[in-house]
């Protein structure tokens, strides 16, 4: 008698647990904050063999992220399986026939679970509102999952759609340097500030997105190239440019707003990831061949720009946005394309 009621408490404990890191997961936005972190720990696990097998030039695939999601799923799932046959087994006294083992409890209410009542047992008593209970639960956490893969999709659309768009513009991988050349050579460069603005508002729903939702920083579009922490450092490096080389008061301010923006977006991602800056330094001399081909591509230029201010600039940028490129294995947004 004792060790059923140990039993019941455990399977209530187990149950409450992994709903309550389903909904931490699925509806609260920021993360699991739940005791499983199930997301979080099957990511963490599948990611270093996942490179391995691929090799570390190969980086992560495309279906890495998918895995992960729907693993968590089925963990999810299997783990309400047992917490439910935990308790179906502690009352298998109102079972007809009687549960006559763990395993048993454990596909009854795993067949309840999944709606699709395979079992011939009568329930009585508290074994009913058991069995009713992961049937709901079991409902619940599906329709959370449907839901939660349309909100990844909508999600990964909208940030894939700035990614296209931007390398139309900036080349693959996308480049600040190509971007203004582009834009000067078609004769477009009064839009630049509709072009820096829209890159804000691009960083602002990413970074919304993916720290309310973190496992959306593993997934990946075959049309998208390089990826997002590419188009992330190229819009760095506009706004920079735009902000200290280009002597245009419609662009300034704009791009002092994207570059704050963008540099926030960074460094939470990669606060998320749990990454360590890389030790990229950004040589001085390579701003000035930037400012150079700018001045040449017709650019009002700035007369006395200071190029060590911009070098310890983008490299405390450069620092997160390269930690989460070399995390993904996707190249970065170089700085001076073609050199």
């Amino acid at each position: 008698m004792a060790w059923d009621i140990v039993l019941l408490l455990i399977g209530i404990a187990l149950a409450w647990l992994t709903l309550r890191d389903v909904f931490d997961t699925v509806v609260v936005p920021g993360g699991s904050r739940a005791s499983l972190q199930v997301t979080r720990r099957t990511g963490k696990t599948l990611l270093p063999l996942w490179k391995a097998v691929r090799g570390r030039r190969r980086g992560i695939s495309h279906a890495f992220a998918p895995l992960v999601l729907v693993s968590s799923f089925v963990i999810w799932m299997s783990l309400l399986a047992l917490a439910f046959g935990l308790m179906a087994y502690a009352t298998r006294t109102h079972f007809v026939p009687e549960l006559e083992s763990l395993p048993e409890a454990v596909f009854m209410a795993g067949s309840a679970i999944v709606t699709i009542g395979l079992t011939g047992e009568n329930v009585l008593g508290i074994g009913r509102w058991i069995i009713l209970a992961g049937g709901f639960c079991g409902l619940a956490v599906m329709t959370m999952a449907v839901t939660y893969l349309l909100e990844v999709q909508g999600s990964i659309s909208r940030r894939d759609i700035g990614i296209i768009k931007l390398n139309t513009s900036a080349g693959q991988p996308p480049s600040a340097v190509t971007l203004l050349e582009r834009y000067a050579a078609i004769r477009h460069r009064d839009a630049l500030p509709a072009v820096l603005e829209e890159g804000r508002t691009w960083c602002a729903t990413v970074r919304q997105s993916h720290t309310a939702h973190p496992s959306l920083i593993y997934f990946q579009s075959v049309s998208t190239g390089p990826g997002w922490p590419a188009a992330l450092g190229a819009l760095l490096d506009l706004a920079l440019f735009a902000e200290h080389l280009i002597d245009d008061d419609s662009v300034y301010g704009p791009a002092v707003l994207l570059r704050e923006e963008a540099e926030r977006m960074a460094k939470e991602l990669a606060l998320i990831s749990h990454l360590q800056r890389s030790d990229a330094k950004t040589d001085q001399s390579a701003l000035h061949r930037v400012a150079e081909r700018l001045a040449a591509a017709g650019y009002p230029r700035n007369g006395h720009p200071d190029f060590g201010e911009m070098a310890r600039k983008r490299t405390d940028y450069t620092s997160c946005v390269d930690a989460i490129a070399e995390h993904l294995g996707k190249p970065t947004a170089p700085l001076l394309p073609n050199a």
